[in-house]
């Protein structure tokens, strides 16, 4: 967050990464001085030999030496996973250019810019339905495809290009001045040319004069604006003339203000992550659905239930010991205090509140040694290179606390250390100023908005302002793009972050984090809540699955990380947990809750299913069934390491009528008609 603010940020110590990827291989020298993306939408273009592809919808777009392939994916799908096949259709280079790798020589939230040194440079901007590249020097282009050309038809100025390939695609390519291209079965080659050319898919013939009409105004850049309370605004930069088309994801399309924009319903690109749509104008606004932070759960607990809470808490809270906490791990420490937090929260709500001296001993214990760097064996370091925290453990070894020494997961993690924070600053003020400081760099590594010079952290880490949801894999090349597994403590992250800010009465900070808590929760209700009869994924995906494993840029996986595809309980529970007012909002679809538990409970019959995974599908079951569900919770022996007995208990009787007459509309309203 760029505020002023009356305290001083802390700075955690430096220290050099021996396992971090250098970024000067294929940023602009220029850019290097400031922080650097690590878990963007391009992240495989600056990594290893920046020869993967990465999907900028609606093409997938892969850059090896001298050298830029685009693709239409086609789809495939089956019952465990579905994902985008790569075929380069297209391969633009320049004739004679020295084989050499890419530079990026800017980006923005929305766009990237790639230059093939010294000829060309593609405005890769996302959503675009054209790719559009302009030539650096005078050169002579050439464009190749691993199909035949069956038809090459010029128009009379040689500005436009009819290009009919045998794998049943037409592309159509534009230039902003005559070019002259000739052909055999599967090369294109110009005489030399200067300017723009842009070049699109035809998926329907029927919007081809679409494509005439539009393709003389091109976007160089998209970044995204935060002016208003829950509201986005996206803002290209073009050039050319008229107005400009571009596509829109069906999350877009629920969340567009449409007043000052036209939507082509006929203009229909096929995508992975549903129908991308036409839509012309350069701002967009997105308007989610509001997000009310709350400590406390949203109905209230029935007040007849409190002795069986109180009982719950007095043993948890007996059982907090920080001297006895033995993982030193950045991602299981952080959820062993944040679980110790929520005691403190229950307490409060049902009116006990003698535990909570012992809670805040505990908290304070625990957590001030990652804040002031005397805890032993691990804590939050700062390396310049990319511009971030990393652990120390994570600095010398990829492999340690999931990754976050190379930029893995490093929302989910500080999330857990932001809601202790939050709470232990609400509870203990004193101490919550004391430590503000270093609680608003953590949330800083993850949460800041702004771009200058001085900021120590890239914008928006994580979270992804196109597809409006975050990522968690960071600094390591996959052929499908970064991932995401678990949605529920991507949104603890940004809930937390707005707690912390309802701690310190920081309006901001309430204000930024609830907003992309909600754009959160709307992603996964939209791309990993599977409904019956959702038509954005295929049939046979569709039928097979209730909720997305791993859901990657350019793939959805049915298993997980760290479980198979059949261990059901652990595909729901891994998007519940932490389990927290806010869960209440993210499962606001009765319906839809009713079906993933049903999906999942066969599961359970299985030989060695833990206690704590059954903890969260029974949670869910009491959004509908809560009698049933709560006799199934206090028959568990055992709890995840962030959850407890309270804190089911909490919620069992916070469900208020069971759940069957719960209004979902009034969270997400226009989100759920």
């Amino acid at each position: 967050m760029n505020n002023h603010r009356p305290f001083h940020p802390f700075t955690f110590p430096e220290t050099t990464s021996t396992v971090l990827p250098n970024p000067s291989s294929f940023f602009s020298p220029n850019l290097l001085s400031s922080p650097l993306p690590t878990n963007s939408f391009f992240q495989n273009f600056v990594l290893k030999n920046g020869d993967q592809p990465e999907y900028i919808h609606p093409y997938l777009i892969k850059s090896a030496l001298s050298s830029l392939s685009i693709s239409y994916p086609s789809l495939f799908s089956n019952t465990a996973f579905t994902y985008q096949i790569f075929t380069p259709d297209l391969t633009i280079s320049a004739q004679n250019n020295p084989n050499q790798t890419h530079l990026i020589s800017s980006f923005n939230d929305l766009s990237v810019t790639l230059d093939l040194q010294p000829s060309l440079r593609f405005f890769l901007v996302r959503g675009s339905p054209f790719l559009t590249c302009q030539t650096l020097q005078t050169v002579k282009l050439s464009i190749s495809t691993i199909h035949a050309i069956l038809d090459f038809i010029a128009n009379a100025s040689k500005t436009r290009y009819k290009i009919r390939l045998n794998n049943g695609q037409t592309w159509v390519l534009y230039s902003s001045s005559p070019i002259n291209l000739t052909h055999d079965v599967s090369n294109i080659v110009s005489e030399e040319f200067c300017g723009v050319i842009r070049v699109s898919v035809l998926p329907n013939s029927g919007f081809e004069s679409v494509l005439d009409r539009f393709s003389v105004c091109y976007p160089v850049s998209g970044h995204v604006l935060f002016n208003q309370p829950f509201s986005v605004e996206y803002k290209w930069e073009k050039k050319g003339w008229g107005d400009l088309l571009m596509l829109a994801n069906p999350l877009h399309l629920r969340l567009l203000d449409s007043c000052s924009i036209e939507i082509l319903d006929d203009v229909v690109y096929n995508s992975i992550d549903g129908d991308l749509v036409g839509v012309v104008g350069d701002s967009w606004v997105l308007k989610p659905d509001p997000v009310s932070i709350t400590w406390h759960s949203i109905k209230g607990v029935e007040p007849e239930s409190y002795p069986q809470i109180v009982e719950a808490l007095v043993r948890d809270v007996e059982g907090l010991d920080s001297s006895s906490i033995e993982t030193t791990s950045s991602y299981f420490y952080g959820k062993l205090v944040a679980r110790a937090a929520r005691f403190a929260l229950i307490a409060e709500e049902v009116g006990y509140l003698d535990v909570i001296p012992k809670v805040t001993k505990y908290l304070r214990e625990s957590v001030e040694p990652w804040l002031d760097g005397t805890f032993v064996g691990n804590g939050f370091l700062y390396e310049k290179s990319w511009g971030g925290l990393v652990t120390k453990q994570g600095s010398t070894d990829t492999g340690a606390d999931f990754g976050f020494g190379v930029y893995n997961d490093h929302h989910f993690h500080i999330g857990y250390f932001l809601y202790a924070i939050a709470v232990l600053a609400k509870i203990d003020p004193v101490w919550g100023r004391k430590y503000r400081g270093h609680a608003y760099s953590l949330m800083a590594d993850f949460m800041t908005l702004g771009k200058g010079y001085n900021s120590k952290y890239t914008r928006l880490r994580c979270f992804d302002l196109w597809k409006l949801h975050s990522w968690a894999a960071g600094l390591t090349e996959f052929a499908d793009g970064r991932n995401q597994e678990s949605t529920s403590e991507a949104v603890n992250a940004y809930y937390s972050a707005s707690l912390m800010g309802l701690a310190y009465g920081d309006a901001n900070l309430v204000a930024v984090g609830s907003l992309l808590t909600s754009m959160e929760i709307h992603a996964s209700q939209t791309w990993w809540h599977v409904k019956e009869g959702d038509t954005i994924y295929a049939k046979d995906f569709t039928n097979e699955n209730r909720v997305v494993g791993v859901l990657w840029a350019n793939k959805r996986d049915s298993g997980l990380w760290f479980a198979p595809a059949e261990w059901r309980e652990c595909r729901l529970g891994i998007q519940v947990l932490p389990l927290l007012p806010v869960t209440e909002v993210l499962f606001s679809d009765v319906e839809f809750v009713r079906q993933l538990v049903n999906w999942t409970l066969p599961a359970l019959a299985r030989e060695g299913v833990g206690e704590g995974w059954k903890g969260f599908v029974y949670a869910l079951e009491g959004v509908y069934e809560k009698d049933v569900a709560l006799e199934k919770i206090r028959s568990l022996s055992g709890y995840d390491d962030g959850n407890s007995l309270s804190n089911l208990l909490w919620w069992i009787f916070s469900r208020g009528d069971g759940g069957e007459g719960t209004d979902r509309h009034s969270w997400f309203g226009h989100y759920c008609h």
